[in-house]
């Protein structure tokens, strides 16, 4: 196919990926038709798909306002995908301009995208790496250049954990990213989940298989204990839609078909 304009040199565009899939869920731009097809085929088996993706990124907007608003002005984000249609930093920032945000993500094609995004701002940035190495990313340049460990951060795990299979330990990835910030810090984290969804929803999952990211269900125990001893924050572990809604009207008569549970926590 003919690369648009934006797109990056480098990357394939003759395999659908994870993070552009997303993209186009989500209402963004930074997507291809091979993509598309993928998220259609996605969504002919469970047609409330985009609503779920979109519940993911409202329950990041309303985290990262209420981290801004509670003193936070640091953002290690990891999985962070194609950091468009109202990602951390454009919330972060437009609320405190000091705000410093580090995007990481193991998927090049969206390391590509992020570079092109946030070029020019000094503030931001990407880093390609994997979850499953956080000494690796903690060490990265531009992670030290940005965030200053002796200061609160907040750790966003928003959709990633789903990503990373039981042997490569994503608890102890966790329990290591935790054990690296300061008291005050926070984690938020989103995942999804089997509880509760009907077999064509299951199925779908079935489909993620066809970028190089697929996805492992879990539980709502297995989910809370990624949090380990820190507190969780009122609501609790719930299902997205249910997580400090605007309105009472956007959960909606079955947050469960949102798929996934998130929360937030704190580091005494």
């Amino acid at each position: 196919m003919t690369r648009p304009s934006w797109a990056p040199e480098g990357i394939d565009l003759d395999r659908p990926s994870a993070s552009r899939v997303y993209d186009f869920f989500v209402g963004g731009m930074h997507n291809f038709e091979i993509d598309r097809v993928l998220a259609r085929q996605i969504e002919s088996f469970t047609p409330n798909v985009a609503e779920t993706m979109r519940a993911n990124r409202d329950l990041l907007r309303r985290c990262v306002r209420d981290l801004v608003d509670a003193g936070i002005t640091q953002f290690l984000d990891l999985g962070s995908g194609i950091p468009t249609v109202g990602n951390v930093h454009e919330v972060a920032q437009a609320r405190n301009p000091e705000s410093r945000v580090v995007y990481v993500d193991i998927d090049p094609v969206a390391v590509a995208h992020s570079q092109a995004i946030l070029a020019g701002n000094e503030r931001a940035s990407v880093v390609q790496a994997d979850m499953a190495d956080p000494e690796t990313i903690l060490g990265d340049p531009e992670v030290t250049r940005l965030l200053d460990f002796g200061q609160p951060v907040a750790v966003l795990l928003l959709g990633v954990l789903h990503f990373v299979p039981d042997d490569a330990d994503p608890a102890g990835c966790v329990a290591r990213l935790q054990e690296a910030v300061v008291p005050g810090s926070y984690i938020a984290i989103t995942h999804a989940t089997a509880d509760g969804q009907p077999a064509e929803v299951l199925e779908a999952q079935k489909l993620s298989g066809r970028t190089s990211t697929e996805i492992v269900l879990r539980g709502k125990d297995e989910i809370a204990a990624f949090f380990g001893d820190w507190t969780l924050l009122e609501p609790g572990l719930v299902h997205l839609p249910l997580w400090r809604p605007e309105n009472p009207a956007d959960v909606g008569e079955r947050p469960e078909l949102s798929g996934a549970y998130g929360g937030l926590a704190r580091k005494e």
